[in-house]
């Protein structure tokens, strides 16, 4: 049994890691109005009202920005390049969603960065659980959606050894040269996931690239 200073370290490493799944969509929201444009040389985000529906609250959206988002999505985040956009949801409870965009140079390229996202999305549970021992992550493959050049989409739930339980949806999809990756997020397990309104969502981010 590990003395209590490690277990506290390795715990506070831990719930950094769930709060990148579950809360690292929780890019600070500034409530703007639901038509808030993305600027004229960047594809159309997602608008609050296209995101799966919350029972109890409206979604709220950030601006469009340049760069990453900080901190990264915990799943997908580690290809995200310095030239994404990316936009960030919330709801007043605790659910929370993220677009990021990335427009590469050719199709080639486009495809080979929508591969490297799939890729991360498909090892995140196993890599969670690497780097965190107080977390159990486990992962489900949702399918390929008939959109533009396609879109995939994953789901990921993860629990703590303090109790903490935490439903993650995830996809990629890219049309030409664009690509993007959508985050949905809360508390709770595979149940929760509200995946049918998610693919919708997904579909609606992917036609809106291009």
């Amino acid at each position: 049994m590990n003395v209590r200073t490690r277990r506290t370290r390795r715990t506070r490493r831990a719930a950094a890691a769930v709060a990148a799944v579950a809360a690292g969509v929780a890019v600070a929201v500034a409530a703007v109005p639901a038509a808030a444009a993305s600027a004229p040389d960047t594809p159309r985000f997602l608008e609050p009202a296209e995101l799966p529906p919350h029972p109890m609250s409206p979604w709220y959206a950030g601006p469009v920005t340049a760069g990453q988002p900080d901190p990264l999505p915990g799943c997908g985040g580690a290809p995200l390049p310095s030239i994404a956009s990316h936009r960030a949801y919330r709801t007043e409870y605790e659910t929370s969603a993220l677009q990021v965009t990335v427009v590469e140079r050719d199709e080639q390229r486009a495809k080979e960065f929508a591969a490297l996202l799939r890729k991360d999305l498909a090892g995140c549970a196993q890599k969670l659980m690497e780097r965190n021992p107080d977390v159990t992550a486990t992962q489900r493959y949702y399918g390929k959606l008939n959109v533009e050049e396609g879109a995939y989409v994953y789901g990921i739930h993860t629990t703590t050894t303090w109790g903490a339980t935490d439903i993650g949806l995830y996809s990629v999809g890219r049309d030409g040269t664009t690509v993007t990756l959508v985050e949905w997020a809360q508390m709770g397990n595979f149940q929760n996931a509200q995946v049918d309104d998610f693919k919708n969502t997904t579909v609606t981010a992917v036609n809106k690239l291009n």
